[in-house]
């Protein structure tokens, strides 16, 4: 059986690299799926829609073509990977955990220790892990 695995959080660290060729150097049946981590790419995704002179709209769209792919690779994923770095508040990441819990897709949740030390959201952070069905400390010595 291969496992379908979608790589959610942070776009600003190599973690997506490290996990993928850990798997292949394990020989595991996985195959990944990610958000678009170029911003650029990500910004024009609404593009194949047309031409925008406001960027207001530019953005809209890209957004919500992001939106409609990565809700799509959430629901046929057989696992998620939800990295949290500690630069921004990964809103993002956030979400897509949430999304997944009520899915019911297990996921595994990343983040350095002193993430739960930081002012702006260590009681969500410690909601989410709550949810997690794999532990992140156990995944995070298997990939050291």
């Amino acid at each position: 059986m291969e496992w379908n695995v979608y790589l959610s959080g942070e776009i600003h660290t190599d973690w997506r690299d490290k996990i993928i060729a850990g798997c292949k150097a394990h020989n595991l049946s996985v195959s990944f799926s990610s958000a678009v981590t170029n911003h650029e790419a990500s910004d024009a995704a609404g593009d194949v829609l047309g031409k925008e002179d406001n960027s207001f709209w530019r953005d809209h769209k890209s957004a919500k073509v992001n939106s409609i792919r990565i809700k799509t690779m959430l629901e046929s994923c057989d696992l998620a990977v939800v990295r949290f770095g500690d630069k921004y508040k990964q809103w993002n990441a956030a979400f897509d955990a949430g999304y997944c819990t009520a899915l019911g897709t297990p996921y595994i949740t990343l983040h350095d220790d002193n993430l739960n030390k930081l002012s702006y959201h260590p009681h969500s952070q410690n909601r989410l892990d709550d949810y997690f069905l794999v532990g992140q400390y156990a995944v995070k010595h298997q990939l050291d």
